[in-house]
């Protein structure tokens, strides 16, 4: 299954004023149809991008879109939206998909048809469609009406309200609209007959096509007006701030030589076994590693700096006090521990059975659910100290989260 994505962008943008086109209009860093193109070119189960420009533009494709990682072409846009979609769809049925799949248009592949002005449209939403297109034959996101609907006719000079529609049984359609070729096929059919619909999904419905609704999104909007575009400013504002503000990772490393008459603590457990690990501390080497990972993401120095081995309050110290340590001096930097992920490198003895526990305790000391505790074992494979069995070497990261 090949999926295009069709963005119909031929219009003026009449409605929303001012003297630049609303696609042309700076969204964010980008114009609000490059926004609204990347969405499409960054989804790893798109294949070819369409897009419709009003005719005037198309001799300038780079100045009003770029393409990016798949193959994009610009064609003219019609009268209307309807004749849009036409066009593009038209381009496909007569180049085929050769230029592109080494294939011809089949019944199995997808086509998306998109709003030039919807730039918010997530991956997620991108992949419902192409699912229930594929499934069912033709799709379209919606949204169920939250207001009471009323219907209206005019008398005289004033509106006044016909009747009162059953709210439950009302939505509001959004794109992307998503349909297999052969449906798509015979609802621009239907349309070139003369047949007129609002949308792609109205043609289809009318050519005795079923189409199924599957859930919108309320950020998917369709930029309209000026009021459309504070908002997706401020969604996209918001977003950035919380892309700034919500998450650090950082990177933890420990190796300590084994010797005899040390006991062998790792992640807080005593492991039975002939050597422990040498160190000031009780070198617990799993406990270091997080620690200095969680100290590492925050930019607040590391166990060297906090616990040196030169001072004597340190000696024999459990590890997993480092642990606690390191938590409460990144929660008064402003953060708090999300997850961690730990890698043991240990030729013997077999950490497997003390792994569970391990987890166990690191996720008491860090403050979090035992789920967001990751502890493995590896060897080295017989190279270098680690794999000689003479030494432990421990690798972790964790990842903050901003305290809010």
């Amino acid at each position: 299954m090949h999926v295009t994505a069709i963005i119909a962008a031929g219009g003026r943008g009449a409605r929303f004023g001012g003297s630049v086109p609303k696609q042309l209009i700076e969204l964010g860093g980008r114009t609000i149809l490059q926004r609204t193109v990347d969405a499409f070119d960054l989804h790893p189960r798109v294949d070819r991008i369409i897009v419709a420009l009003p005719t005037e533009w198309v001799g300038e494709k780079g100045r009003y879109v770029r393409g990016g990682l798949k193959p994009l072409q610009v064609v003219s846009g019609g009268v209307d939206r309807q004749a849009s979609v036409a066009s593009a769809f038209e381009n496909i049925a007569a180049l085929g998909l050769r230029d592109v799949f080494e294939l011809h248009p089949s019944p199995g592949d997808v086509i998306l048809v998109h709003d030039g002005a919807r730039p918010l449209v997530s991956a997620a939403l991108i992949d419902r469609m192409i699912d229930a297109a594929a499934a069912g034959g033709a799709a379209i996101p919606a949204l169920p009406a939250s207001d009471t609907v009323k219907s209206g006719r005019t008398e005289g000079t004033t509106t006044v309200v016909d009747r009162t529609l059953p709210r439950h049984a009302i939505y509001l359609a959004q794109t992307p609209q998503a349909f297999r070729y052969e449906v798509l096929s015979a609802a621009v059919a239907f349309g070139r007959a003369g047949h007129q619909g609002t949308d792609e999904a109205a043609l289809a419905e009318s050519a005795g096509y079923a189409v199924h609704l599957v859930d919108g999104e309320s950020r998917n909007i369709k930029i309209t007006t000026p009021e459309d575009l504070e908002l997706a400013r401020g969604w996209l504002a918001a977003d950035e701030q919380l892309r700034s503000r919500m998450i650090r990772i950082g990177t933890g490393y420990d190796l300590h030589t084994l010797v005899e008459n040390r006991p062998l603590v790792l992640g807080g457990v005593t492991i039975p076994f002939a050597l422990g690990l040498a160190g000031h501390s009780d070198a617990d080497a799993v406990c270091h590693a997080i620690a200095d990972a969680v100290l590492g993401a925050a930019a607040v120095g590391d166990i060297g700096q906090h616990f040196p081995d030169t001072d004597a309050m340190w000696r024999n110290a459990d590890g997993m006090t480092f642990v606690a340590a390191a938590r409460e001096i990144v929660r008064r930097a402003g953060f708090e521990v999300y997850n961690v992920d730990a890698v043991v490198i240990a030729e013997a003895p077999k950490l497997a059975p003390y792994v569970d526990e391990m987890r166990t305790n690191l996720a008491a000391w860090l403050g979090v659910d035992r789920s967001r505790v990751s502890v493995k074992a590896k060897t080295n494979e017989g190279v270098d100290a680690t794999g000689e069995g003479r030494a432990i070497a421990v690798h972790a990261i964790a990842m903050l989260r901003e305290i809010r």
